[in-house]
């Protein structure tokens, strides 16, 4: 069974440093990337009139590799940390990877 994890955070630009400094004291074995999005989402909540009419709202993603232990130790500070922060997440099994 594969034990590896790929978790992907959507975070508004405000909390990028804070997220960046929390990931690094982590130390993820594998660290980290980041990335400016687009989100765009059906509810209209917390956008700008620009973003409501353009149907997307700049953010900022992370993306990390993780194992098990790594997981919860992650998810169990996030949600300590950034409960009502707007930090929308997913996790996704890594069926394969590697360097080339």
């Amino acid at each position: 069974m594969n034990n590896e994890y790929l978790v992907t955070l959507n975070v508004p630009p405000a909390l990028e440093e804070i997220i960046v400094d929390c990931l690094l004291m982590l130390e993820c074995e594998k660290g980290f990337s980041s990335l400016p999005v687009f989100a765009h989402h059906h509810e209209n909540k917390g956008l700008s009139l620009a973003e409501q009419v353009t149907g997307r709202q700049k953010r900022l993603q992370f993306q990390m590799h993780v194992n098990t232990p790594d997981l919860e130790k992650l998810l169990t500070q996030l949600r300590e940390d950034f409960t009502g922060a707007g930090i929308q997440y997913w996790v996704t099994p890594i069926l394969n990877q590697g360097v080339f």
